[in-house]
């Protein structure tokens, strides 16, 4: 659940640095503010500022996107509403942060509804990611995009992670979604909600010890580097979605708004190439550095997790979607 004080933080300090509201300055320009948690070469931060390249370039100049890499701009719970109300105009956001507001995205969530990347991608460039991005409509919101980013698994200070009763008693950072919290709690580990900003400095004081993420994260915020026990669990491929401000994107030119719309959707094999090619990079960079990968029990994790696919599966519209997945793979 967003945290109304850190919310509040994050719009008072939009509003210092000029960025609320958005609009068009005399000479006709407009400059839209977009954010991403992650670095500046991060894939997710690339194909945001290659969609900026081209929409200036198409529009001679007369929309640009000026882009806040690195959390710049607040946390990734504060930057949803700071859309939603239109401190901001865009902003990536990981899936598992909006399944609470948008119970469509917990389907993408949940853990082993996909078997590999490419089941995910045939998912979500489809009927089911359209879908998907339709039900930000609802609340103040327009989907752009869904770049997908790759497995999460499991990575710690203390050992290497075989089976769910490997994971007794570890404290692990959780993103602050209800799927990610209780799924950790079947494995057997306590879970603790952190910003990913907190991650490192957590893993290092000992306050966590582990976590979860994809491996290009893992190398991204340097974790690698307190976290030696990398684990294979691949539970969950949980993508990132691209947003626009729903009062933003109305006040564009339709022509704008339709150029945003095909630029964010040509985004997404920007992202990927980038994608591919740097996870390969992060794996060798990892595991030169001294990290210790594992494989896990996977047929054991699957039945520590099935409780958690049965709570959510009876909600009719994730029920429907994790079908729809199914059949894909």
């Amino acid at each position: 659940m967003t945290d109304r004080r850190g919310f509040l933080a994050g719009l008072a300090g939009a509003c210092a640095a000029g960025l609320l509201p958005s609009a068009t300055a005399q000479d006709g320009t407009r400059v839209l503010t977009a954010t991403d948690v992650h670095v500046k070469d991060y894939p997710t931060v690339e194909a945001v500022r290659w969609i900026g390249e081209q929409l200036e370039r198409e529009t001679g100049g007369r929309v640009s996107i000026r882009l806040y890499h690195a959390g710049q701009l607040g946390r990734e719970s504060e930057a949803i509403d700071m859309a939603r109300f239109g401190a901001i105009d865009i902003t990536r956001v990981f899936t598992g942060a909006l399944n609470n507001a948008f119970p469509l995205t917990q389907a993408l969530c949940l853990p082993y509804v996909f078997d590999s990347v490419e089941h995910q991608r045939r998912a979500i460039d489809g009927n089911i990611g359209a879908q998907v991005l339709r039900g930000f409509e609802t609340r103040d919101l327009v989907g752009l995009a869904i770049y997908d980013s790759g497995a999460r698994c499991f990575y710690n200070t203390r050992r290497p992670l075989v089976a769910p009763a490997d994971l007794e008693g570890l404290k692990f950072r959780v993103p602050s979604s209800d799927i990610f919290l209780k799924l950790m709690r079947l494995f057997g580990a306590n879970p603790t909600p952190l910003s990913y900003g907190e991650v490192f400095s957590s893993l290092e004081t000992h306050l966590i010890d582990g976590a979860e993420n994809n491996l290009r994260s893992f190398h991204a915020s340097r974790q690698f580097e307190v976290a030696r026990y990398w684990s294979k669990s691949e539970h969950s491929y949980a993508p990132d979605v691209l947003l626009v401000s729903r009062a933003t994107f109305e006040s564009l030119q339709p022509r704008d708004r339709d150029l945003l719309r095909e630029l964010s959707r040509q985004s997404v094999s920007v992202m990927r190439r980038l994608w591919d090619q740097s996870e390969s990079s992060a794996r060798d960079a990892v595991l030169q550095a001294g990290v210790q990968f594992n494989d896990v029990d996977m047929p054991a994790f699957r039945r520590a997790a099935q409780p958690l696919l049965d709570e959510y599966l009876r909600h009719p519209q994730v029920g429907a979607l994790h079908r729809q997945i199914r059949a894909l793979a």
